[in-house]
């Protein structure tokens, strides 16, 4: 089983045991309200990316032809969207976890340690992973625009969250003397990670941009590709021609979706 299945089963593992531990030793109403949380939508987004990733490699090897090559434009362009977000939303949930949220104290139960680290620091980790083996292509910088409205929405559900469960996910969204203190500090909390975000996506898209220069350019690494793919002109050693690990493979262009 390789990396991106077992990635999968890690975040889905760990959020269904967090999830049944919450209803025997807490509630089950902590479960539902953890969905308000960034980092656990982030999270559970990590582990859908990567069961349609699961998928979309499955399809490619069987058939030479992904399912994602099969889909609506749009749907193609929104899951290059999605693969955007899983790589630059861990980064901001680490950045924030550790930086404002974490007090500093190391968790006292092995629980809590486990489902942090796990959410708050090997989330990073799946999106590296992600950033640096893939042969994905640079984001476009639209996504920004997206990106940003991505946020819109989240601080609309916070708030909602607020409204009507009578807590805020994040205490620096909470303009009162038990949060953040003022509506000014909120505001600036706000502008500070939309920032934020802004710089992790560059970051991102020049990271793509110098994994594929050295490995596509300067290395000649053009990847392993199914030996039922027909959009790809193989060399194969003339010893061995059904080995395509040994194989010299010239690709086509890629699509830009």
């Amino acid at each position: 089983m390789g990396i991106v299945q077992n990635s999968f089963l890690y975040i889905f593992t760990t959020r269904i045991v967090l999830v049944v531990l919450n209803c025997l030793q807490e509630s089950c109403a902590v479960s539902r309200d953890e969905l308000s949380y960034f980092t656990i939508l982030t999270f559970y987004g990590l582990c859908f990316y990567f069961l349609f990733s699961s998928l979309h490699t499955l399809t490619y090897c069987l058939q030479g032809k992904p399912l994602l090559a099969r889909w609506p434009r749009l749907l193609q362009a929104m899951h290059r969207l999605y693969y955007t977000t899983i790589c630059i939303m861990p980064a901001i949930v680490t950045i924030v976890f550790w930086t404002i949220i974490y007090d500093g104290t190391w968790f006292p139960k092995v629980r809590d340690a486990w489902a942090n680290v796990s959410q708050h620091a090997m989330n990073l980790a799946f999106a590296l992973f992600e950033i640096i083996i893939p042969r994905t292509p640079a984001p476009p910088s639209i996504h920004t625009f997206w990106i940003s409205i991505i946020m819109i929405l989240y601080l609309i559900l916070a708030y909602l969250t607020n409204a009507t469960r009578h807590f805020y996910p994040y205490s620096f969204l909470d303009p009162g003397a038990d949060g953040a203190g003022s509506i000014g500090t909120v505001i600036a909390y706000i502008i500070g990670i939309w920032a934020g975000f802004f710089v992790a996506f560059f970051a991102f898209k020049y990271l793509v941009t110098l994994r594929i220069w050295l490995t596509e350019s300067k290395w000649n690494m053009t990847g392993k590709f199914s030996k039922r793919d027909g959009t790809a002109i193989r060399n194969f050693p003339e010893d061995k021609p059904d080995d395509v690990e040994a194989a010299a493979v010239t690709i086509a262009p890629k699509s830009d979706v």
